[in-house]
């Protein structure tokens, strides 16, 4: 138990190191980018000079030195408060993130449920039947799905089954009308506008997941240990499901850890696409506002994920090795 609470503890001062550091960049990068959310609000104005100006400056704190700017968010944010907007409402930033967060993260969520359901057999079918007519079949749908750019793919669906053909809708979450429909015909008319986006979503991950789940597969696949086990004349069933999948999903957890901070990075484009109210058109909104508590919020909300998928990988690595479970590697 000792040692256990040992390593949750210096887990625990990593990613507060890390976390601390990802923010100070950050902090420090966005403030070297051209322009101030003053000079927004008052190149448009012709009546504000440079007094109104330094009066924005001063009453939102950027008159000061940046690392006394840095030192005041910090000890908001460990309060966990993010601030106001520096644009638009000037909403508190926490209550615009939550507002969004649902969306974006039910979407992703979505897509990396669908991307497991078909990544991973396709991968292991190819594995297990390497050579055979579906693993050449699968090879030449997954390297079109690389080639495939998702935003024009996005586009061509939108002229097909939007405009050509008009199946679904092509932007915005809900329809005209929404608020008079029925609890069901509302449920199934946010569907309906979701189904593009987590299509989309899901056909830029699943081609690259497949590929890593049959490359682990093959390599496991040549281990000792599932020779002795088509030795003593265990099923296929046994031997693939029982002894190779579970070693062979290394690589696919390590995936998706890495795939949790996308959650607002990969979203920017598709949101912007299908004009979902999501973080990421938030988080695009906010860099061209240059609103600096929206910003450093959701890089927070970033850089949170990313530690978390870190942390969710360890955990996976431990469901699916024992050896990593039980402190593998102790010498005996």
């Amino acid at each position: 138990m000792a040692q256990i609470f040992k390593k949750i503890l210096l887990k625990l001062v990593w990613v507060a190191v890390v976390f601390l550091g990802i923010t100070v960049v950050s902090f420090w990068v966005i403030h070297l980018a051209p322009g101030s959310p003053t000079d927004l609000q008052t190149t448009l104005n012709p009546e504000a000079g440079m007094e109104a100006r330094a009066q924005l400056e001063k009453l939102y704190g950027l008159d000061r030195p940046l690392h006394i700017q840095y030192a005041s968010w910090l000890s908001r944010l460990v309060r966990l408060d993010f601030g106001q907007s520096m644009s638009g409402d000037h909403r508190p930033v926490w209550d615009k993130i939550k507002e969004r967060l649902p969306l974006t993260f039910g979407m992703n969520v979505a897509s990396l449920i669908l991307t497991l359901l078909i990544a991973v057999p396709i991968g292991v079918a190819s594995a297990w039947w390497r050579g055979g007519t579906f693993d050449r079949a699968s090879t030449v749908v997954v390297f079109i799905g690389f080639a495939m750019p998702g935003f024009w793919l996005a586009l061509l669906l939108m002229l097909w089954l939007g405009i050509s053909w008009p199946i679904l809708p092509i932007s915005g979450l809900t329809s005209l009308g929404h608020e008079h429909m029925t609890g069901p015909q509302k449920v199934w008319d946010v569907i309906r506008h979701l189904i593009l986006p987590v299509f989309i979503y899901t056909s830029g991950s699943w081609a690259g997941m497949s590929r890593f789940m049959r490359s682990s597969m093959l390599e496991v696949l040549r281990q000792d240990y599932i020779m002795t086990a088509r030795a003593k004349g265990l099923p296929s069933r046994v031997v693939l499901f029982k002894h190779a999948l579970r070693n062979a999903l290394m690589p696919v957890i390590t995936i998706l850890g890495l795939s949790v901070p996308a959650l607002i990075g990969g979203s920017v484009i598709i949101e912007s696409i299908f004009a979902l109210p999501g973080l990421g058109q938030l988080f695009y909104q906010a860099v061209m506002s240059r609103d600096y508590p929206l910003i450093m919020g959701s890089l927070v909300l970033g850089a949170v994920l990313t530690l978390a998928g870190n942390l969710l990988a360890d955990v996976g690595y431990g469901l699916a090795d024992p050896r990593v479970r039980l402190g593998g590697g102790r010498e005996r």
